[in-house]
């Protein structure tokens, strides 16, 4: 028999009620998301960076009240443990948080070989490992179905910085051939800026020849041996792909012996402040680093420059693309449990596989292309320290706040 139309009504706004009932009851009072980094060990600079970055991205998200998870707010707490840079540690760390400590999601840790190591971990227990700490392009070769790298190939690292140099060169300022010394840690991340530096001197019909090619295990104390390399095979160019402690040791080095390039690079290190302490503005100059995130880019990007303007106010610095990876990647993640409207694994991976939303990246967006193992493919920025302290982003047009320069001019000074 049918119903009266004002008891139909009121019979479905009893299901609907209960069906909000029962979805409300399935959200937890509290997200619980883990994360490990280095805080300890080798690479405890940079983790206490990436901490600062995390720690940002969560108390932003608090003043809202939490996450608005189906039209409920629900507080979001992060449970953060120290990795002490080590595979083993952070493996068996990931395997404790989502085991035992219950987490929902995890957030990734910082240097390619702990997040590659983190991932399989991720993968056979079904969780969603969103990091922005691994630019090395064979994790994503697994196509694993639950990572997400916010940190784009490290060939296109090295592939933004020669396509600079192309310009400089294809303008008379810099030799044609030119030889490059190539210098690269021994790891994934390395082995990734070498084929970048040395495919785009295969395609360049004759443009570059690499004279230097030698690679170096991290934490070094010595690069004396590979720097004599470099300086009897007179290169016309000295890249090196290095993580910051190797970077300021071997710039330390470097200046040392008197060496000077017509270009100078450390891959994405150059500009930290770190390296300006220990050498200061000339002891950089003119040094070409290609970085996943610049702070300039709030000068044209709002989203970049809500976050710039809320950290500086937070923490009394500006912060470096290593911070920023830390907040863009756990923005990311709270963008797609929002979005996703659960607290629910496989739901939250599909909505992070799908989305493409606006960023605080260079291009302004953020997706993560099943083509390329769901890794981001965002462009690079590149910038040149001046010896006024400033180091603007160069390339590309688009996103540059300021003019290149070629050859370095501290090669000609030294000459004197």
């Amino acid at each position: 028999m049918d119903l009266p139309s004002g008891k139909r009504l009121a019979a479905a706004a009893i299901l609907w009620a209960a069906a909000s009932a029962t979805a409300f009851a399935q959200t937890p009072a509290e997200i619980k998301i883990g994360a490990t980094l280095p805080l300890t060990g080798s690479e405890a600079r940079v983790g206490g960076f990436y901490k600062e970055g995390y720690d940002f991205a969560f108390a932003e998200q608090a003043k809202k009240g939490g996450l608005n998870v189906g039209g409920k707010k629900v507080p979001v707490k992060l449970v953060l443990l120290d990795d002490t840079t080590n595979q083993q540690t952070a493996v068996s760390l990931a395997d404790r948080l989502i085991n035992d400590e219950k987490v929902a999601f995890l957030l990734g840790t910082y240097a390619s070989h702990l997040v590659e190591a983190q991932s399989t971990v991720a993968e056979q227990n079904g969780v969603p490992y969103v990091n922005g700490g691994g630019g090395a392009s064979q994790i994503y070769k697994k196509h694993y179905k639950w990572i997400f790298g916010l940190l784009a190939p490290v060939e296109l690292l090295a592939d933004a910085e020669m396509q600079w140099i192309d310009q400089q060169q294809k303008g008379g300022k810099l030799p044609k051939p030119a030889k490059i010394a190539l210098l690269w840690e021994n790891t994934a991340h390395g082995k990734d800026f070498r084929t970048g530096v040395k495919d785009f001197a295969k395609n360049s019909k004759g443009g570059y020849e690499v004279v230097v090619d030698e690679s170096f295990e991290l934490n070094g104390k010595d690069f004396s041996a590979l720097l004599g390399k470099v300086k009897a095979a007179n290169a016309d160019f000295f890249l090196a792909d290095a993580h910051l402690a190797d970077y300021i040791t071997m710039q330390r080095q470097y200046l040392q012996s008197q060496l000077c390039h017509k270009v100078i690079s450390y891959g994405a290190r150059g500009s930290e402040k770190q390296a300006v302490d220990a050498f200061g503005k000339e002891g950089v100059a003119y040094i070409l680093s290609s970085v996943w995130w610049s702070p300039q880019l709030a000068e044209k990007n709002a989203l970049a420059k809500e976050f710039v303007d809320g950290f500086k106010k937070q923490y009394n610095h500006t912060p470096e693309w290593y911070q920023a990876m830390g907040y863009e990647t756990a923005r990311a993640l709270f963008t797609a449990i929002e979005k996703a409207g659960a607290v629910d694994r496989d739901k939250v991976r599909q909505t992070l596989a799908e989305m493409k939303i606006p960023s605080i990246l260079p291009g302004g967006e953020l997706d993560f292309p099943a083509k390329f193992g769901q890794q981001t493919h965002a462009p690079f920025v590149v910038q040149q320290n001046h010896p006024d302290g400033t180091s603007p982003i160069v390339f590309p047009e688009t996103s540059a706040t300021g003019k290149g320069v070629a050859p370095n001019p501290n090669c000609t000074k030294l000459a004197k």
